[in-house]
């Protein structure tokens, strides 16, 4: 497979590997870029790992509770930032929440078939198709959830819809402490991203082949490939529990903490014990708009001499 510079370029945006290095990689595994990923992952060239595209997407995620029991989250994607702040984009972006609040449907493309709540004469797609005529630009239902609990939930939405998050937590006892508690945890997940609640939601194979990565690492470095079979383990099992504290949520340091050290689960601990609760954290959601969405590249002064041809 021919290796094209366009490849090598996006593989080091998505890697922070050097351009050679990125090229080797490619060519190693004929062009295979999860592949290449994983070559250079084990030689310790990449230096992050990003996801593929850059995120240029444009819209808003509404995340909406009700009487602390029902919840939806919802992104709605438009193509350009101004549209996105405009009332009548927000307005039916409302109404689109209000639609899945009163839907059995559980994906984008059942949610579009069903009569739209404000006029049953057309469909949630028909009424799409209007908004793209009024407002002039494409726009797309991306992706909703609905939450439900006999406990309670939160909603926080940060940077005028740009994430939007959802907490579930079990507890008996509702104040305002405990919701101004579970909303800091929100912000949390809004701030550094979780990929998990807590440790044992995190997968055996997971574990494994990240083990396999940093293994590989180790048999790249001499000075540390030289070590004892036992200190090699050590090593491997301190870099993955530096790793869960990083993406498991209850692992991860609290923000606010005032020593710099306090975990999230002992933040809620703390919270329990203050507020004379059962508080434990459940789960959440977390939408970021355009997030994984690749956005085609402009080149605007290219664009321009097409059009003077």
């Amino acid at each position: 497979m021919e290796i094209t510079a366009a490849m090598v370029k996006q593989l080091r945006e998505m890697t922070g590997a050097g351009v050679m290095n990125c090229k080797r990689a490619l060519v190693e595994t004929d062009g295979d870029f999860d592949k290449a990923i994983e070559v250079l992952r084990e030689k310790g060239e990449a230096t992050a790992v990003k996801k593929a595209g850059r995120i240029a997407a444009e819209g808003t995620v509404l995340a909406v509770v009700k009487e602390d029991k029902e919840a939806v989250i919802v992104e709605v994607n438009s193509e350009t930032d101004f549209v996105a702040k405009n009332e009548k984009f927000r307005t039916f972006v409302a109404d689109v929440a209000e639609q899945i609040f009163a839907s059995s449907a559980d994906t984008v493309e059942a949610l579009s078939e069903e009569p739209w709540i404000k006029d049953s004469s057309k469909t949630v797609k028909e009424e799409l198709v209007s908004q793209i005529a009024v407002i002039g630009e494409n726009l797309s239902i991306r992706r909703f959830q609905k939450m439900n609990t006999d406990g309670i939930i939160v909603a926080y939405v940060h940077g005028g819809g740009r994430i939007g998050v959802l907490v579930e937590a079990d507890t008996d006892v509702v104040n305002d402490e405990v919701k101004e508690a579970l909303k800091n945890i929100a912000m949390q997940v809004a701030a550094l991203n979780p990929k998990y609640t807590r440790r044992d939601e995190v997968s055996e194979e997971f574990i494994a082949h990240e083990k396999e990565i940093l293994l590989a690492q180790i048999k790249n470095d001499p000075q540390e490939a030289a070590k004892p079979e036992k200190v090699i383990e050590g090593i491997i099992n301190g870099r993955i529990n530096k790793e869960m504290k990083e993406i498991c949520l209850l692992d991860q340091v609290y923000v606010k903490a005032e020593d710099g050290k306090q975990s999230v689960a002992k933040y809620v601990q703390e919270v329990a014990k203050a507020t004379g609760s059962n508080l434990s954290i459940k789960g959440f959601v977390r939408f970021e708009t355009g997030e994984g969405i690749e956005k085609k590249e402009e080149n605007f002064a290219e664009e321009v001499a097409k059009q003077m041809k």
